[in-house]
């Protein structure tokens, strides 16, 4: 069902668009065609001054730090390549943007994204990002359940081919 009315207050959350993850082959949007999107979106928010946050998965080098539940996604073997949790370029370098770092599937499960979006009145969000059936998934049902209307942007979401199986970055390290 489309979104027919928008909360005067919500925020643009960005889901893990950054340097390891863009750039996996993803359905139904490739990766770069949801980065080129969620620019679009980006830009828009930015015009209305709406917030937007831009949201990274990161992790110790040895999975030390990993939620541990157990998984047919295999885990990073060793030491990932530097700079892979940097969010991509293209969503760099607006002041006033939101970065929230998470070490699991939801950003909110262990940051600081909810005290964010309340200390700005936020009351809706909408979502977008890769992947679309861990982390934007994870973050929406969480954000349903901190009591935020929430609404997916479908064709700026991704979802790597092969997830169920396992799949390889682009730097041929498991995720």
């Amino acid at each position: 069902m489309p979104v027919t009315t928008i909360d005067t207050t919500t925020a643009l959350v960005l889901i893990d668009l950054q340097n390891l993850v863009v750039g996996l082959p993803t359905t139904p949007s490739t990766s770069s065609e949801v980065v080129a999107r969620a620019v679009e979106l980006a830009d828009g928010f930015h015009h209305h001054d709406a917030p937007v946050v831009l949201v990274r998965l990161t992790a110790n080098a040895d999975g030390s730090d990993a939620a541990p539940g157990r998984t047919e996604i295999p885990r990073p073997p060793g030491p990932l390549p530097a700079g892979w949790n940097d969010i991509v370029d293209d969503l760099t370098g607006h002041a006033g943007d939101i970065t929230v770092t998470k070490r699991t599937w939801s950003a909110f499960y262990g940051t600081d994204l909810d005290p964010q979006l309340r200390r700005r009145g936020v009351t809706q969000v909408v979502l977008a990002g890769i992947a679309t059936s861990i982390g934007v998934e994870s973050t929406a049902r969480a954000a349903y359940e901190h009591g935020y209307n929430v609404a997916l942007v479908t064709d700026a979401e991704g979802d790597p081919d092969g997830l169920a199986r396992g799949w390889q970055g682009r730097h041929g390290h498991h995720l």
